[in-house]
């Protein structure tokens, strides 16, 4: 049967068995179940989040770190000149963008919360909710909102995915090779069982996180070393290829 290239190949049935069984192997490769990396709080994640945007890991955490040392509250973030935001985060990729959309997003908190605000309230609502009123806010769209929600000390069951999870979604055709990644937030999702809590969300994104950065390269992949070769499509024609 043909399919959409956007779609897919197998049916829903099928691809929750092989996201599972892609869950299990990974996490048994990797050392399931992960330490939580964060103890922010949600304001606090968000902002990481922000300031993550196209930047590696340790570039974004010095960023913010030099943000809090320089600033002594979220509030003194928002309204300070927006030059001096821009210096303290210049250890992150474009700053000049970051600080204003930064304040901004602290401008519409403060707004909508009408004062200070941690973000602590968005544990009492529905995790499509919750992630509605974030992706409200300016820059924040769906990893954002899930990091915001996962990684945060609210340890509620929002999946982000980011490029490498994405990838190896792709590859092994639990999505299809043209669904971006806002709809892979969505397809992905309804993939994991509904009852999951926090730490098995996380553990399933860490899990094909490391894959895409230990074995399913973005170029040249590890194919041949894969655990989950026998359940991808892109490795058996990689595999199939070399010889």
């Amino acid at each position: 049967m043909k399919t959409s290239p956007d779609s897919p190949v197998d049916d829903f049935a099928t691809l929750q068995t092989k996201a599972l069984l892609v869950h299990e192997r990974l996490c048994a490769e990797y050392g399931a179940p992960f330490r939580f990396f964060s103890v922010k709080d949600p304001l606090s994640e968000l902002i990481s989040a922000l300031l993550s945007h196209r930047t590696r890991n340790q570039d974004s955490h010095r960023a913010y770190q030099q943000l809090r040392a320089h600033f002594s509250s979220w509030d003194a973030v928002r309204d300070a000149p927006t030059a001096e935001v821009q210096e303290a985060i210049s250890a992150c990729t474009w700053p000049e963008q970051k600080a204003p959309r930064i304040q901004h997003v602290l401008r519409e908190v403060s707004q909508r919360c009408g004062g200070p605000c941690d973000l602590a309230f968005l544990a009492e609502m529905p995790i499509p909710e919750a992630r509605a009123w974030l992706e409200q806010l300016p820059g924040v769209g769906p990893k954002t909102s899930a990091a915001t929600l996962l990684f945060s000390s609210l340890r509620l069951p929002a999946m982000p995915v980011d490029s490498h999870h994405h990838r190896v979604a792709q590859r092994l055709a639990l999505i299809g090779p043209k669904v971006d990644e806002k709809l892979a937030h969505k397809l992905l999702a309804e993939l994991l069982p509904p009852a999951w809590d926090a730490q098995q969300v996380y553990d399933h994104h860490e899990a094909l996180m490391f894959h895409g950065q230990k074995c399913c390269y973005f170029h040249t992949p590890a194919c041949g070393r894969c655990v989950v070769l026998n359940l991808c499509p892109f490795g058996q024609a990689q595999v199939t290829g070399d010889r």
